[in-house]
């Protein structure tokens, strides 16, 4: 035998045998393998090889299924690396992929929401049967159920089998949307059941809110009427409402820029407020006081608001406003008043005002004030004799501390009444010196007031006694009075 081909017999056992080993390996399958061992009331038509998923995912799958000690189920599942160890708290239950498998089954494994919290299921450990769920059959559960409640439950499925007839694909549409609410369900109802003293509670809330309820249902009822007929109201203007929200962006727009700006006021405002505080607390017991007085004005602004408003006509301020255009109209008129030019005589005065009254009672006034005006031109140089004729009817001469003292004087012609030392009157002939001081005749231009004293002695120049209006009293011709002509002894 040959050296080479001597090699090539070693070389080939050495072949064999690596093939060899590799074939045990293979079929002893990953010995290394993560397991757990879960007790279940019952495996549920569970067969090795089954999976065993984590949120839809296989992490694992079945590797034995015996019969326990007590008729339990020992179903021996491997775990890959990734989720080895298990945790406490981990829930292990047997459920069908999909409802076209029947006889399919697989391991679904909850994990534990902390997975930092509870001690690691060493490998080989067991799952209890409190950390387990068995998989219910339709056939166990249609079992319970009488004939006649069969029946009724069939005639469901027709009706619903009717109701999605043709709307199959928007059915279906939003049974993919039911998934996440039934798996967030799920995960509520979990947490009710781990507070279950909660929500025993709740419960008994519930319970005692709806009692309140009953108790009150007209007023719920009016509630629920009312909330109908707002509904309607809302319903009817639908298109105004359409309107009102398009409108609605560029408002919160417009509000968004009102209210930064109004953050920066707010900024500004505070050192007023910060000012303000002391006032405040003073303003305390103002404001009590204040308080006080606007209980005590009640009865005042009740009559108050009677003024303001009563029933029946003309009675009430209201009634008075309404009333102001009509007297305004009645008094401006027209506009501005119309009183002729310069009317000389009383015929043309007269003709001056507005006949028909239109141009209102204000303009007439104004007519009229302007028209009389000569006349009070005319009156205005008899004023100190009007005067002292009202004062003679008050009194006469000066009052002293004695009483009224009146100064008497007449004359009678060319002679006095005089008594010398005291001795009786006597009827005495005047001098003709004193004659022609005490007579004066042919004062045929005599002014108004040539009758009076001056009012100053001293300087008698002040042209108020007599009143000459620079001569022109009548027509306007100087010379018409002569202020010279005035009454013997002034």
């Amino acid at each position: 035998m040959s050296k080479s081909s001597v090699i090539g017999r070693v070389a080939a056992l050495i072949a064999i045998v690596i093939a060899t080993i590799a074939v045990v390996v293979v079929l002893s399958g990953n010995g290394d393998d993560y397991e757990v061992t879960a007790q279940f009331e019952n495996a549920s038509q569970l067969v090795t090889g089954n999976e065993v998923v984590v949120g839809g995912t296989a992490i694992g799958s079945v590797k034995e299924i015996e019969l326990g000690p007590h008729g339990e189920a020992l179903v021996t599942f491997t775990v890959s690396d990734d989720y080895a160890p298990l945790k406490r708290g981990t829930t292990a239950s047997v459920r069908s992929p999909s409802l076209s498998q029947i006889a399919g089954r697989q391991v679904e494994l909850i994990l534990p929401a902390d997975s930092e919290s509870g001690s690691e299921i060493p490998d080989g450990g067991t799952l209890s049967e409190a950390e387990t769920v068995s998989a219910v059959d339709l056939d166990q559960l249609f079992n319970t159920l009488s004939p006649k409640t069969i029946r009724d439950f069939k005639h469901v499925i027709q009706g619903f089998a009717a109701s999605y007839e043709g709307v199959a694909p928007q059915a279906n549409k939003g049974f993919h949307y039911a998934n996440p609410f039934l798996s967030t369900s799920r995960r509520l109802f979990s947490e009710l059941s781990a507070d279950q003293a909660s929500f025993e509670r709740l419960i008994v809330d519930t319970s005692e809110l709806s009692g309140a309820l009953a108790e009150r249902a007209p007023d719920i009822s009016a509630l629920v009427g009312n909330l109908d007929l707002m509904m309607n109201a809302i319903g009817d203007r639908k298109q105004r409402l359409s309107e009102a929200i398009s409108e609605l962006p560029g408002f919160m727009r417009s509000a968004n820029t009102t209210f930064v700006n109004l953050r920066a006021a707010l900024d500004d405002l505070d050192p007023l407020v910060d000012a303000s505080k002391p006032v405040a607390r003073k303003l305390r017991p103002f404001l009590a006081e204040l308080r006080a007085a606007s209980a005590d004005a009640v009865p005042t602004i009740r009559d108050l608001d009677r003024i303001l408003a009563r029933p029946g006509e003309d009675n009430d301020l209201i009634e008075l406003t309404r009333a102001q255009p009509a007297v305004r109209r009645a008094a401006i008129g027209s506009g501005s008043p119309q009183c002729g030019s310069d009317p000389t005589s009383v015929s043309q005065i007269a003709k001056a005002a507005d006949d028909d009254f239109s141009q209102g009672a204000f303009g007439e006034s104004v007519c009229a004030l302007s028209n009389s005006s000569p006349q009070l031109s005319m009156f205005r140089a008899y004023t100190p004799e009007l005067v002292g004729w009202f004062d003679d009817f008050g009194h006469s001469g000066a009052v002293d501390a004695l009483g009224g003292v009146g100064r008497v004087a007449t004359l009678f012609n060319a002679f006095s009444i005089s008594g010398p030392g005291g001795g009786p009157n006597l009827l005495e002939p005047l001098t003709a010196d004193q004659r022609s001081g005490a007579f004066d005749t042919g004062n045929t231009r005599r002014c108004p007031g040539g009758n009076e004293h001056p009012v100053s002695d001293i300087d008698p120049s002040d042209h108020s006694v007599p009143f000459t209006d620079g001569g022109a009293l009548t027509d306007g011709e100087p010379g018409d009075c002569d202020p010279n002509q005035t009454a013997p002894g002034q």
